[in-house]
């Protein structure tokens, strides 16, 4: 709530960057409609996708995976669950699915954010209630030294700096102290510095900001992943997220890196939806033109597992005969043989 309150004292002085990237923002949101226009079986295979990419995406960057083969039955079946990890990736799925069908009605409060919670978790253990005890945001550096990069509020502030921070958030929409974007990334700072659950708080920032991202109108994130390009952005994401909490405590501290960080995910998001829509007609299916552009942006050598890792709930026969016709059309060239032989890009490409 400390950035909030910050930008509700006195008139922000927004830099250069993060305005050109509101106006660019405000484009892609009016170009939003006619993108949605298109194919109905196209934007199917977007909306399935991305709720694949960021159940796995959003769990991998706190370290909870899940085995490849096991994916698409995890988010997208009903298959018997085997573990923790699974039950999260699940759990995940079922808040992501909350919030797109019922994000009209989902108003940012304390209890949504602690069912926002406890679905992540799985419904297991301390699932949906703010931690007890004190929690430090801990690197481990290389030679085994530990450095704490952060130290959330006390336990005892957690429920009332959470409902400042609701509150806050609904002033800033209504009385729009700065561009809601801006707020709406000052917000998911702030949650992440008062830390309110024992674990999965990054899960729920980004559900979080999923969820007002829907409510200011800027709908990407039910056909691209914004998950995935935080992970994609991961070291990104932990500098600007360290930079910007430096000083958090005292209302001293700098939010705008964190701020525009946020604003570049919406507007790679945005880029990749328009790339993938502007065309009325795709000349391959969707999901082989998925692993056609991973394959593109591969840099030096790769595997099969490389793109499985990538494309999840895209099948191992598909990715296969996808390189398959590229080898044939000479794209792409395979350095060895089996399962884990490594295949590469012709630079001509």
């Amino acid at each position: 709530m400390m950035t909030l309150r910050l930008l509700a004292s006195s008139p922000a002085e927004v830099p250069s960057a993060v305005a050109w990237a509101l106006a660019d923002l405000g484009e892609a949101r009016g170009k939003q409609e006619l993108f949605t226009r298109q194919s109905p079986q196209r934007l199917k295979v977007l909306r399935e996708h991305a709720l694949i990419e960021s159940a796995v995406s959003s769990n991998r960057i706190e370290g909870v995976t899940v085995d490849q083969d096991r994916v698409r039955p995890v988010v997208m079946g009903k298959a018997r669950l085997r573990d923790r990890n699974e039950e999260e990736v699940r759990g995940y799925r079922d808040a992501l699915r909350l919030i797109h069908e019922r994000h009209a009605k989902l108003r940012v409060s304390e209890k949504t954010i602690r069912e926002l919670h406890r679905l992540s978790r799985g419904k297991l253990g301390d699932a949906g209630n703010y931690r007890a005890g004190e929690s430090e945001i801990v690197e481990v550096q290389p030679n085994g030294r530990r450095r704490v990069r952060f130290k959330a509020v006390d336990p005892d502030k957690v429920r009332p700096s959470m409902a400042e921070m609701v509150t806050l958030w609904d002033r800033c929409v209504t009385e729009r102290w700065v561009h809601p974007l801006v707020g709406l990334a000052a917000s998911n700072l702030d949650f992440l510095c008062v830390h309110p659950f024992r674990d999965g708080n990054g899960r729920v920032s980004r559900l979080l900001w999923l969820l007002q991202s829907y409510h200011l109108g800027y709908e990407v994130g039910r056909y691209i992943s914004l998950e995935r390009l935080v992970e994609e952005h991961k070291d990104r994401y932990y500098e600007t997220l360290e930079v910007s909490s430096c000083g958090w405590h005292d209302g001293a501290h700098n939010p705008w890196p964190y701020i525009n960080f946020a604003l570049f995910v919406l507007k790679t998001a945005y880029k990749e939806f328009e790339e993938r829509l502007g065309q009325t007609a795709a000349p391959r299916g969707e999901k082989t033109e998925l692993v056609t552009r991973t394959i593109r942006k591969a840099e030096g050598t790769f595997r099969v597992a490389d793109l499985q890792r990538e494309c999840p709930g895209v099948s191992l026969d598909l990715i296969r005969a996808t390189l398959k016709k590229l080898r044939a059309t000479g794209r792409v060239e395979c350095l060895g043989r089996g399962q884990s032989a490594e295949w590469k890009r012709k630079a001509r490409w």
